[in-house]
C-alpha cells in the first residue's frame, strides 16, 4: 500500500494543508528597506499572504521584526544552508530566498526569528559570533528561546532591546564561542541572570543534547 501524498510545499518547508501556522519573510526588491519577518496563524489560499501587522490584538500577520538590510544580507546564508540540511532529512524540497515574500513552516520561523532578534541591535562585527552560537543550539533551545521571548517581548517595536529580547541579543552576540558542551548552558544562564532569574528550558533538551553527544562519541 503506497503512502498518502505529501502536501504541496512552499518556500521553507511550509505546508498549508498540514498547519496554516506559518511564517512570511518578505525580501524588498531594494537594498534599503527592512527584511519583514512577520507570524501568521492562517493562510488564504487565494491572496497567498497578508500584510502584516503591527496591531498588539492583531491575531494574524504578527510582525516580529524588521531588520536592517545589511543585517539581512549577513545571516541569510546561513540561515538557508540551515534550514535546508532539516528539510533534506523530512524529504522536503530545498528553497533559497527570493525577492518578495517567502513562507516559512512555523518552527523553521521561530527560529530565524530568535537570531533576527540577536542580531537586529547588535554591532555588525558581533554577528559571525550570534550565527555561530544560534547554529550551536539544539531546535528544542530555539523554540523555547523563541518562546520565552516572544511572550514578554515580541512585538516588533515596542519589544525591542527590552527584556527577553535584550537577554537573547547579549547571550548570543557577547558570550564567547568555544567547542565546549558547556556553551549552550552559558547561553541560557546569561538569558536566565539578564530576564531576572526565569525558569530554564525543559530538562529533555538537555537530555537530548547529551545523548546524542553519547551517540557520536561511540559512532
Amino acid at each position: 500500500m503506497s503512502a498518502p501524498p505529501r502536501s504541496k510545499c512552499m518556500g521553507f518547508g511550509f505546508q498549508p494543508e498540514e498547519s496554516e501556522h506559518h511564517f512570511v519573510v518578505t525580501v524588498p526588491g531594494g537594498h534599503l528597506q527592512d527584511v519583514l519577518i512577520a507570524e501568521h496563524v492562517r493562510f488564504d489560499a487565494n491572496t497567498r499572504r497578508a500584510a502584516p501587522s503591527l496591531g498588539v490584538g492583531i491575531q494574524d500577520a504578527k510582525l516580529r521584526v524588521a531588520l536592517p538590510r545589511t543585517k539581512w544580507d549577513a545571516i541569510a546564508d546561513e540561515a538557508r544552508m540551515e534550514f535546508n540540511r532539516r528539510l533534506a532529512k523530512q524529504g522536503l524540497p530545498a528553497a533559497r530566498w527570493k525577492r518578495g515574500d517567502n513562507p516559512v513552516a512555523r518552527l523553521l520561523g521561530k527560529e530565524l526569528t530568535l537570531l533576527a532578534w540577536a542580531v537586529e541591535d547588535a554591532d555588525p562585527a558581533l554577528i559571525h559570533t550570534a550565527i555561530k552560537n544560534w547554529i550551536g543550539l539544539a531546535p528544542e533551545e530555539r523554540w523555547w528561546l523563541f518562546t520565552m521571548t516572544n511572550a514578554a517581548t515580541g512585538h516588533a517595536l515596542h519589544g525591542r532591546n527590552k527584556g527577553w529580547r535584550k537577554a537573547v541579543r547579549f547571550a548570543l552576540t557577547e558570550n564567547p564561542v568555544s567547542d565546549s558542551q558547556e556553551r549552550q548552558a552559558e547561553i541560557f544562564r546569561l538569558v536566565a541572570t539578564e530576564e531576572g532569574k526565569e525558569e530554564p528550558p525543559p530538562r529533555k533538551v538537555a537530555s537530548r543534547r547529551k545523548a546524542a553527544h553519547a551517540r557520536t562519541a561511540g559512532a
